[in-house]
């Protein structure tokens, strides 16, 4: 059952390479575009090998029925990772046979970088390329951002039990606040897919109002809501100079930041849980509080850091000093990282680097399509560390964990810890890999923060002007690998290799 369910997803790849491919027709025959027969084969090569998984999966001897009754949780875990990975791997096929780039290690960055919304790059050249190959870099995103599992189940039900879909969709995305969710997956999946759609729609409508042609409206609405980041062009939303498209961008980058969840509750009257869902408000709170800051740094840090600031780089007036500070701030902490005019904190000087690595490693709400440890998980963490304060001043007392009114028992709080604590030792592994691949410690902290939150830029030779292209082969693998265990929240990816190192059969 679990290779018919992968060869399902394979095949729902290839429909969106297919669809990319008569992107690709539309503009060989109004422009003279190269890519057609690149996307053609890599669509005709990931739906032969979707089949081919899902007939022997069929063949493969056991009744159904029975599949269905043994499946367990960490089958979800091992076709969820699997997934991520295959996607990834079939989705390089059109840079490599375009020529988009000349090796596997590249090709492969460059998809999974598209498919956990990270957004890091390998092209220096992406003003040069073809439409069909830009189309593919943001669908891949827009695939990524809400979450290949829950695409596929709005669309296409491959299981037949809803326990399984639930666990499925529990393994994806697990801070959705999927205990309300639970009882109709299916409508569920379809009303997040519908809330996607509509907010895609409607952000490239706005961006179409402005300076940006059709396709960029539609490239860059997919890579907006997914929190992702890829562009049309090399200089990004910057490519624009347009103040309009940069509050646009920091809208909806805000609005992708979200729990998709909170929408779905609008939509079915619930308002009132909208409104008093905590983590919103420290969301939103954080991102007024970050603002700030960084405004208030374009003005002291001249004054403050005489040695690594470059004040030449600085917005001038206080609108274009707010505008960038909002956008910086909603593009950092949605883990979006478009580049806008007067955009480079590799630049500003060292006391935003504090601020932007702090976001970077933070992210948004859970549930949403940024990437991060989520407000969440710190909410939960500040809350339970102030209650060993109390309880030290008040031994005899018994205080909780309230989130929104709700008790966070025990062992959530626990598993909240532990996230916490592999993510640093996961954190530290990384820069310790980073360092031995050739890259400094600065940049090593920031590229593995980057990798691991599914962020996008860093800082230096992989700045958020520049591209990945001169970390080593070694880095980019080590990246690739960082980007799937951040997007999937690591706990899903540890158990599946925890299992197969151990021998446990899937």
């Amino acid at each position: 059952m679990k290779t018919r369910i992968i060869g399902f997803f394979l095949l729902f790849e290839a429909a969106f390479m297919l669809i990319t491919s008569l992107v690709a027709l539309y503009y060989f025959y109004r422009c003279g575009d190269g890519d057609v027969l690149a996307l053609t084969v890599s669509t005709i090569i990931t739906s032969i090998s979707g089949f081919i998984l899902i007939s022997a999966g069929r063949s493969s001897g056991k009744h159904n029925s029975q599949e269905i009754s043994n499946f367990e949780v960490k089958d979800s875990f091992f076709i969820v990772t699997i997934t991520w990975f295959l996607f990834a791997l079939f989705g390089m096929l059109p840079f490599l046979l375009n020529g988009t780039v000349s090796n596997v290690a590249d090709a492969f960055f460059e998809a999974m970088s598209g498919f956990t919304t990270t957004g890091s790059t390998v092209l220096n050249n992406i003003d040069e390329q073809p439409h069909g190959i830009l189309f593919w870099r943001s669908i891949m995103q827009w695939l990524g951002g809400l979450g290949i599992i829950v695409l596929f189940l709005a669309v296409m039900p491959a299981l037949n039990r809803s326990s399984n879909k639930v666990m499925m969709f529990s393994a994806e995305m697990s801070g959705i606040g999927v205990k309300k969710l639970h009882p109709k997956m299916m409508m569920t999946a379809r009303k997040l897919l519908g809330i996607y759609v509509i907010l895609t729609i409607l952000c490239a409508f706005m961006y179409w109002l402005g300076p940006m042609n059709a396709f960029d409206a539609i490239c860059h609405a997919l890579t907006t809501l997914s929190s992702g980041g890829f562009s049309t062009h090399q200089a990004s939303i910057s490519y624009y100079n347009s103040p309009y498209i940069e509050y646009v961008a920091s809208f909806f980058m805000f609005s992708s930041g979200i729990n998709f969840s909170l929408y779905y509750l609008l939509l079915t009257g619930e308002g009132k849980l909208f409104r008093e869902n905590e983590e919103l408000r420290w969301y939103i709170g954080a991102v007024i509080l970050m603002t700030t800051i960084i405004i208030a740094l374009f003005y002291l840090a001249p004054k403050l850091d005489t040695v690594l600031t470059n004040v030449d780089s600085y917005p001038e007036g206080f609108e274009n000093r707010f505008r960038t500070s909002l956008f910086h701030v909603t593009s950092i902490i949605t883990s979006t990282c478009f580049q806008a005019t007067n955009f480079d904190y590799d630049l500003w000087g060292g006391l935003f680097l504090i601020p932007t690595f702090i976001m970077m490693a933070s992210g948004a709400c859970a549930g949403s399509t940024s990437g991060g440890i989520k407000i969440i998980r710190e909410v939960i963490t500040i809350k339970s560390i102030n209650n060993i304060f109390r309880r030290l001043l008040h031994p005899n007392a018994m205080f909780s964990v309230k989130v929104s009114n709700e008790v966070i028992d025990d062992d959530k709080t626990r598993r909240v810890i532990n996230f916490l604590i592999i993510f640093l030792l996961l954190y530290i592994m990384g820069v310790l890999l980073f360092i031995i691949s050739g890259s400094n410690l600065e940049e090593s902290m920031f590229n593995c923060i980057s990798a691991l939150g599914n962020s996008g830029p860093g800082i230096g030779s992989t700045g958020p002007s520049l591209s990945f292209s001169e970390l080593s082969v070694m880095g980019k693998w080590t990246m690739s690998i960082l980007m799937l265990v951040g997007r999937l929240e690591i706990y899903t990816v540890l158990v599946t290799f925890l299992a197969i190192f151990r021998g446990r059969k899937y």
